[in-house]
């Protein structure tokens, strides 16, 4: 009996000691526990948000990206894929899944090495907030005394809200509500079953089972969590395999949103930073910009189609890189995604590997596993780099880079990424409020702000302001002015003689303020600045926010030879908008706290006080009247044949040498302003006018800012006289023209007969 007694003796001794010494440990281990005030007053960090004026979310910015969602929003799906994951029986254990552990130890017992783990929804609270993740017996203990410790003083559903929102999930997504909208582009309310067993799969291993960095391995995992969701009864067989059959759409750009507003975000964000630069990125604040949802994607996609037809007329520049293709085995490889990985899609220009071309075809590889073959017009664009005698190093062959967009029909088209730059920024020439700004073509490839930072010359854009400082100098829009050749003396330019010309080189002799300005004729915008001043047109300008020293004054003013920046001109052009008053563009409405107080607001001066008016009411109505007129009858008039509307305003502007290529206009509800050019200044090309690249971008935001919009018109301000002019567009012969009542004619002579010649600029 000693045999057989001595050894149970000796075990359950054994047993009491250590069950005696973990009593002990744990004695004195448990009170010097850390506190659970992190959770139970959870202060998660919480990123700047921006948002559009209609509450759209446009940027964000932190280094976690998290949504905070109470667990009743949680949908039940969402919930059971967590549970099915990662602890089964959370509802049921303590904080330590004892049979968890037994089944764990036993699979990797019979497995022959660590198979399973058996770490608890709370073990892994514990950890995310209190401990490393160090793999040590002491580490995994004070992980199970912490376990103990949140379950006594919190609810299962308040350890399951903390898990939820806490846990890193990839991609800088720190919970699933932020993980739901980074990969799949939607609230969490929204997701399907396929997609919440893909989110499920993801704590385990965030880098393993990325689907945007290791789409395979990530549907192996969704695999695992739908079979357990099956087993434990959380899905029925039919779901079960709806969910294997439905094919993800997985966001693979982390910083794309539903609206393209990135350098407007930018924007936001630097505001706030400067005005509460602590904790900025951590606090949760929350910025509303003044921007419309509608307007700015209005804005973005006419942009990107004005660029993109300039692009097309200037013709295919061939392969954008090439890669090895060496140990590629086959049109399916894995070594494919590989090597498209520098090459992002920028916007809708998806990035495309050629497996084989020839002048018949060409068979694409793209990211993803899609296989694209072009033939006919799909592939016309690039026909001349597919020869044997285009340049090596540019033609298209095996392992080409090129870029793919979707035609209007749905399908592939070979396209490429263009070279030019361009901008646009619209506002409410009632108070100021930015209403879309889009400040280059993509952000991601170039986030230098043309809007805000890029000084260009702005041409005959400019003729507006000239005109303007004329009607103060007692010139009408029925004076008449000579448009004939100039030569202008070293003397007064200063180093050599300035010989300027027309566009078209045509002269059309004598011809009144109104035609000139429709017809952008240079001869006679230099007569009127060489009449007033220089000086006098110089300082006149700073009345609508240009800056003196940006516009030296000489003649070469009157042809747009100064500095600008889109922000400036679409200011300018508000005043003639909205009556004379000018305004100051913002594009934050206010910052607010992560409980919606606000911190800061934006104090717009609305129109009306006289305080702010930079010119003459009359003024400003006169040059409305001629301003309409060049988008009725002259370089801008298509504006109105495609708009349908007669209360469109604004004026085309080409550089010297086709540099850079402008149109500013306004209805009285919304000014824009386009701008098209090289970062490095050179020529567009022969025959690129404003008229022709910047005003379609114009024209495509004003079909959506003006939809529904009524025709409205700046009513007549006292001091005008209305007077019967000889007119040659009127059928009666004569048509109203407004004076100054103290400059009114004795006598206006008859307006010169229009030749018929096709206003250009």
């Amino acid at each position: 009996m000693r045999w057989i007694l001595y050894p149970i003796f000796l075990v359950a001794g054994l047993f009491v000691i250590g069950a005696a010494l973990a009593g002990i440990i744990l004695i004195l281990a448990y009170p010097n526990l850390p506190s659970l005030e992190v959770l139970t007053d959870y202060r998660p960090k919480i990123p700047l948000r921006v948002y559009s004026a209609d509450g759209t979310l446009i940027g964000e910015f932190g280094e976690e990206r998290r949504a905070l969602v109470r667990i009743q929003d949680v949908p039940p799906i969402m919930k059971n894929a967590i549970l099915a994951a990662e602890d089964e029986r959370f509802y049921q254990h303590s904080g330590v899944d004892t049979l968890g552990v037994i089944r764990a130890a036993v699979a990797n017992l019979s497995g022959g090495g660590k198979r399973q783990g058996a770490s608890t929804i709370t073990m892994q609270v514990a950890r995310n907030f209190f401990l490393s993740s160090e793999k040590t017996l002491s580490r995994k203990f004070y992980e199970a005394l912490l376990s103990f410790k949140i379950e006594h003083n919190l609810s299962k559903d308040e350890i399951l809200q903390l898990y939820i929102n806490q846990i890193y999930l990839g991609q800088r997504a720190y919970g699933f509500a932020a993980a739901a909208q980074i990969y799949f582009g939607k609230p969490l309310n929204e997701i399907t079953v396929a997609e919440a067993a893909m989110l499920a799969g993801l704590p385990k291993a965030p880098s393993s089972f990325n689907p945007v960095v290791n789409p395979k391995r990530a549907r192996l995992r969704q695999q695992y969590v739908l079979r357990r969701m099956k087993e434990l009864n959380f899905i029925d067989e039919k779901q079960h395999e709806e969910a294997l059959k439905q094919t993800l759409v997985v966001k693979r750009d982390a910083n794309e949103f539903s609206v393209h507003a990135d350098y407007v975000a930018e924007m936001a964000r630097q505001i706030a930073a400067e005005r509460f630069p602590e904790d900025v990125y951590t606090r949760g604040l929350r910025v509303y910009t003044t921007i419309l949802k509608a307007d700015q994607e209005a804005a973005y996609l006419s942009l990107r189609k004005g660029v993109m037809d300039y692009d097309r007329r200037h013709g295919y520049r061939g392969a954008e890189a090439y890669v090895d293709m060496k140990n590629i085995v086959s049109d399916q490889d894995d070594d494919l995604e590989e090597l498209l990985s520098d090459h992002s899609d920028v916007g809708d220009l998806q990035a495309a590997l050629v497996l084989d071309a020839n002048p018949k075809a060409i068979k694409a590889y793209k990211r993803g596993g899609e296989l694209v073959v072009l033939s006919g017009d799909s592939m016309k664009f690039a026909t001349r780099m597919l020869d044997d005698k285009a340049p090596p190093n540019k033609r298209l062959k095996r392992g080409a880079i090129i870029r793919l967009q979707k035609d209007d029909k749905g399908g592939w088209q070979i396209s490429q990424l263009p070279e030019v730059e361009s901008a646009f920024v619209a506002t409410d020439p009632r108070d100021g409020a930015i209403r879309a700004l889009v400040g280059g073509f993509d952000f991601s490839r170039n986030k230098y702000n043309h809007v805000t930072q890029a000084w260009r010359q702005p041409g005959s854009s400019f003729k507006p302001f000239i005109y303007s400082a004329a009607l103060e100098k007692g010139y009408t829009p029925a004076t008449i002015v000579q448009d004939s050749p100039i030569v202008i003396p070293a003397s007064a330019t200063g180093s050599t003689p300035w010989e300027p010309h027309n566009y078209d080189g045509k002269y059309e002799g004598p011809m009144k303020l109104r035609t000139a300005l429709a017809k952008s004729k240079n001869m006679v915008s230099i007569r009127v600045l060489q009449a007033i001043g220089t000086q006098y047109a110089q300082d006149y300008a700073t009345r609508f926010g240009f800056d003196a020293e940006k516009h030296p004054p000489y003649l070469t003013m009157a042809l747009g030879a100064g500095s600008v920046t889109p922000w400036q001109m679409v200011s300018a052009y508000a005043v003639f908008a909205n009556g004379g008053y000018r305004i100051q563009p913002y594009i934050v409405r206010d910052i607010r706290d992560d409980r919606g107080n606000i911190l800061a607001q934006a104090q717009p001066v609305p129109v009306g006080d006289e305080g702010n008016r930079a010119i003459d009411p009359r003024n400003a109505y006169l040059m409305d009247t001629m301003l309409r007129d060049v988008a009725i009858f002259g370089t801008a008039a298509k504006a109105s044949v495609q708009l349908k509307r007669k209360d469109l305003a604004g004026k085309t502007g080409t550089t010297n040498d086709y540099i850079d290529a402008w149109f500013c206009g306004y209805q009285a509800t919304v000014v824009g302003c386009a701008w098209v050019g090289f970062d490095q200044p050179k020529k567009l090309g022969s025959g690129e006018t404003g008229g022709l690249v910047s005003l379609p971008i114009w024209i495509g935001y004003m079909q959506t800012a003006l939809k529904d919009v009524p025709e409205s018109f700046l009513p007549a301000p006292e001091g005008l006289v209305s007077v019967e002019v000889p007119s040659e567009r009127s059928k009666t012969g004569t048509a109203k023209e407004f004076f100054y009542s103290e400059n009114v004619p004795a006598e206006v002579p008859p307006e010169p007969k229009d030749d018929g010649s096709k206003p250009v600029d």
